[in-house]
């Protein structure tokens, strides 16, 4: 545990905050950690309490109070008032609604900082009543740091006889990196369960358990990826730039103080490659790709969607390393705040501040179709590591992205591209796609192999967007040309 957090911990008690909300959804962490916590401090007396079990660590008084939480609150009223005593009310924040513990919590938020006795409420989530909002102290609990995995982990491995070796310790240790303790013992047993000790091959275990905490979500989508970047036809500045970062993630960018990267922002109009690059940029790097739909992150209930954001940011950290892709950001944080309460406002500032603060190995990749719904705070330089314009293509990567399509499609191909090359000016990357597509109908409809010709073909029946959204294209080679972006291809 991190001793700044311990340190609030310590801080808090010996202050005498009354009421502390300790959020976590890990009731036996939060627990071993009071402990700790309350032999630090003298040795304070730690009662714990829930609906079913009732009072638990006074002697004489073991179940009192069970099923009753008015009568769990007035526990502390039987203790000496010189010695402290601490109390973990588990599932508390169920009663909060009702008026006669609102009221009592209300007095004891009075009473308490009389006396060295603290009361703290762990529960994953809450919805404070407002008139409790000035009497409780919330204190974020974090998700295990790696002293404390490889800690737990050679506890383990000794209980069991079969001590772990240094560089699978490590491995370990790094994998499990984002789990709760909780998950990492359940590993840890299914490890005894089926080998009768920790070791390599637990590693499988841990990606797959990161996996099902992913699909148990609904804020984030697990992408798998087969994509590269020989995938995509041009964009040879981006692909320079992004081999750079790779590089920055390494043990050695490290010690030459280079900081993790923080990510990349992609604007340009549709079927440029935008969502393609963010695929293969997790293939290559060997990194789990997490997609983020931002409409998911909006809840109905105030104060929701934040509670969702720090959901979504613990979820992608419990990944790293990993890409986070945030599709379609304009989107998500385009619209008018003051319809939403300021509410996409606030989701924006978290996720900002986050970027700007993570220690995570978490690589953000934003795609944005358009600029003139994008929040300024969003594009102001030093949110994102660079933001990249990926125009439509040039002839050369025409000529490039056609080649590419018509050899996944006949490797062999001697299908002359430069009358098609010529024929598809201004055509994206897609709409490239979709004419090879196109001509393939035309020739298999008739029974034969397809060719130059039908390629010309298809290339007329298309309307390209160049066309359709022409004052839009314009708008944002204006905005790139004005220094905000860097062109993604070569000049």
């Amino acid at each position: 545990m991190s001793r700044t957090w311990a340190d609030q911990l310590d801080l808090l008690i010996r202050a005498r905050t009354p009421i502390v909300w300790i959020r976590s959804f890990e009731e036996q962490r939060v627990e071993a950690l009071l402990q700790q916590a309350a032999r630090r401090l003298g040795g304070r007396t730690l009662l714990g309490w829930d609906f079913i079990a009732g009072l638990a660590g006074a002697p004489n008084r073991e179940g009192e109070a069970a099923r009753n939480p008015m009568a769990a609150l007035a526990v502390l009223d039987g203790l000496p008032p010189d010695s402290g005593a601490i109390l973990l009310l588990r599932d508390f924040h169920r009663y909060g609604d009702d008026a006669g513990v609102c009221r009592r919590l209300r007095n004891l938020a009075v009473s308490l900082r009389q006396v060295p006795h603290t009361i703290v409420i762990t529960a994953p989530e809450w919805q404070l009543p407002l008139e409790l909002e000035d009497c409780i102290t919330v204190l974020d609990l974090p998700l295990p740091e790696p002293a404390e995995i490889q800690q737990l982990l050679v506890s383990i491995a000794n209980a069991s006889a079969q001590p772990l070796e240094p560089a699978v310790l490590e491995q370990l240790t790094a994998a499990c990196h984002g789990l709760s303790e909780q998950r990492v013992r359940q590993i840890a047993a299914r490890a005894l369960a089926q080998r009768g000790a920790l070791g390599e091959a637990d590693l499988l275990d841990v990606l797959e358990q990161k996996r099902q905490v992913i699909a148990r979500s609904e804020l984030l989508e697990y992408c798998p990826s087969e994509a590269t970047t020989a995938d995509i036809g041009g964009l040879e500045e981006l692909k320079r730039w992004l081999e750079q970062r790779h590089m920055a993630f390494g043990d050695e960018a490290q010690a030459y103080g280079l900081p993790l990267p923080r990510g990349v922002l992609l604007v340009g109009p549709q079927g440029t490659g935008k969502s393609l690059t963010a695929k293969a940029i997790a293939h290559t790097w060997a990194m789990p790709l997490l997609r983020l739909d931002v409409g998911r992150l909006f809840a109905g209930l105030v104060g929701a969607s934040e509670a969702r954001t720090r959901e979504m940011i613990q979820r992608a950290e419990a990944m790293a390393p990993c890409v986070l892709w945030i599709d379609e950001i304009d989107k998500g944080f385009g619209g008018n705040s003051r319809s939403d309460g300021g509410t996409s406002q606030r989701v924006l500032a978290t996720v900002l501040t986050w970027m700007a603060e993570k220690t995570s190995a978490v690589f953000v990749v934003a795609t944005a179709n358009g600029v003139e719904a994008l929040p300024p705070e969003l594009v102001r330089k030093g949110r994102f590591d660079e933001i990249f314009l990926l125009d439509l293509p040039s002839a050369a990567e025409r000529a490039a992205i056609l080649d590419l399509q018509l050899r996944r499609r006949r490797p062999d191909h001697t299908i002359p591209l430069q009358v098609l090359v010529d024929r598809t000016a201004g055509f994206s990357g897609a709409e490239l796609e979709q004419t090879v597509i196109e001509a393939m109908h035309l020739a298999f409809a008739d029974q034969r192999e397809f060719g130059e010709a039908d390629l010309i073909a298809a290339a007329t029946q298309v309307v390209p967007l160049s066309r359709t959204a022409r004052e839009q294209l314009e708008q944002l080679k204006q905005w790139a040309s004005s220094g905000r972006a860097r062109p993604a291809s070569r000049m």
